[in-house]
């Protein structure tokens, strides 16, 4: 491997690992690694697209007022595997997207299942309300996958607080089997960094799998779609609960072990006294040195 080739693989895992909302800081310190910008974005495209399509990225939807996710799901590919689009069941439109600088374009209409519209259209009205109620500035799509009774729910929030020097992101990808199985499999992906003079990151997640109630998946599609996000309310409810609480005992706990609050004197350590003695100790250093030299 040579030394170019070395240094792009390198820049590649930095950006597979890079935290929610940073890509860009990310990016921005592998161009000095790499030091050619057209060397970069060729070496790092493969990387950036399983980026995207992982993190759940975000993207605002050509002619439309909302945004919708760029996912493997969401993914299509023409019958020559070479032109990738992505679709948005919301808008029902397709679009070319930029993995570097991750906007949409060339957007063309796409013709839904006429069977499974009904129940998708449903379960998106719900998942809409659903982070109304629960995510601030979420995104949610939700694609058919099998017709007519085999859905996938997918939703992301994402705060960043450089500010404060904090950022995070909450994944949820949800396989709604109405037919033969009548269950929801599903996990969700939590990634928190904070990196206020340190850099501590918690990456977690949660698999799940509820069955559905048959008199909920023989139901008319609003009342089917509005009990199956019951059921996932509830799920994140117990995990967010969960997570609290195990921040708690790592506040109280861990961290509490990783550093002594006072030294053992039990006081506070004066600083200022502390510098005095080291600046008088170098002074009578000084101060010998030179009636040696003398």
């Amino acid at each position: 491997m040579s030394e170019a080739d070395g240094r792009i693989e390198a820049a590649a895992s930095f950006v597979l690992q890079s935290p929610p909302g940073e890509i860009n800081d990310v990016l921005n310190d592998v161009r000095v690694i790499v030091n050619d910008d057209d060397t970069l974005e060729e070496g790092i495209l493969p990387a950036l697209q399983e980026y995207n399509l992982a993190q759940f990225i975000v993207v605002d939807v050509p002619g439309a007022d909302h945004q919708t996710i760029v996912s493997s799901i969401a993914r299509k590919l023409d019958s020559d595997g070479d032109e990738e689009r992505f679709f948005d069941p919301r808008s029902k439109t397709s679009f070319k997207f930029d993995h570097l600088r991750l906007e949409a374009s060339d957007a063309h209409p796409e013709e839904p299942d006429p069977d499974a519209e009904p129940l998708r259209a449903a379960l998106e009205a719900s998942a809409l309300s659903y982070l109304a109620a629960h995510y601030i500035g979420g995104v949610t799509s939700v694609f058919v996958v099998q017709p007519p009774d085999n859905f996938v729910i997918q939703i992301v929030s994402n705060k960043y607080n450089p500010t404060n020097f904090w950022s995070g992101r909450w994944r949820s990808h949800y396989e709604i089997d109405l037919g033969e199985l009548k269950t929801i499999r599903g996990e969700v992906f939590v990634n928190v960094h904070y990196y206020e003079q340190g850099n501590v990151q918690l990456e977690t997640s949660h698999g799940l799998s509820l069955s559905i109630p048959p008199a909920v998946a023989n139901a008319p599609p609003h009342t089917a779609a509005s009990k199956i996000f019951a059921l996932i309310e509830a799920e994140e409810t117990r995990l967010q609960t969960s997570l609290n609480e195990s921040y708690h005992e790592m506040s109280e706990k861990a961290f509490k072990g990783l550093r002594r609050a006072l030294p053992l004197t039990r006081q506070k350590l004066d600083w200022d006294r502390i510098l005095g003695y080291k600046l008088g100790a170098e002074l009578t250093a000084s101060k010998g040195a030179f009636t040696t030299a003398s």
